[in-house]
């Protein structure tokens, strides 16, 4: 049986994290989300969205090596402001059984309300 082979990528709120105003919050945000679409438009990220928990706050799927994939996602400008720390876990699925698709990746909060 093939299997095909993925790297999961949670982002976990830091304890310490940096209490933020609002500006300088929604600036690390929209970073964030710019760093997401770049990666997606570059072919390395599949999947990604928020997740509703305290502790777990995003959930990436990737498709590169998870030394890679933890390279990545700690470029990501809201890991490297001490904000989140990244858990990073190799994921294999039967060949076939996950497919993804063209999606456009929003690069601010902005973009997702209309604003």
């Amino acid at each position: 049986m093939e299997f095909d082979r993925f790297t999961v990528t949670w982002l976990v709120l830091r304890p310490d994290a940096p209490v933020l105003d609002e500006a300088a919050s929604a600036a690390l945000q929209d970073a964030h989300m710019s760093h997401l679409a770049d990666l997606h438009e570059a072919g390395h990220l599949l999947a990604a969205g928020p997740l509703f928990d305290d502790e777990f706050r995003g959930l990436s799927i990737l498709n590169v090596d998870p030394e890679q994939a933890r390279a990545l996602k700690e470029a990501d400008p809201a890991v490297r402001a001490g904000r989140y720390s990244v858990k990073v876990v190799p994921w294999m699925v039967p060949a076939g059984a996950m497919t993804f698709s063209a999606a456009h990746f929003p690069r601010s909060v902005a973009e997702v309300s209309g604003d």
